[in-house]
């Protein structure tokens, strides 16, 4: 099938049929690591620490929190 056909096709879809599609392609991209994966959120917990003096005032800038 040619680009063309396929986006006239695409084009007669109702919008929920559309949908799928776009669903059916993200996943076919997924599944053949064409499209780098979401990040996860909170995925990262625990991977990093902050020290514990994190949001004291830093040395540098005393002169000017007086």
């Amino acid at each position: 099938m040619q680009d063309q056909t396929i986006h006239q096709q695409f084009e007669q879809m109702p919008p929920a049929l559309k949908q799928e599609v776009r669903n059916f392609m993200e996943f076919l991209l997924r599944k053949y690591h064409l499209v780098p994966k979401r990040p996860v959120f909170g995925s990262a917990k625990g991977k990093y620490e902050l020290a514990p003096d994190f949001d004291e005032p830093l040395e540098d800038f005393k002169e000017y929190m007086e």
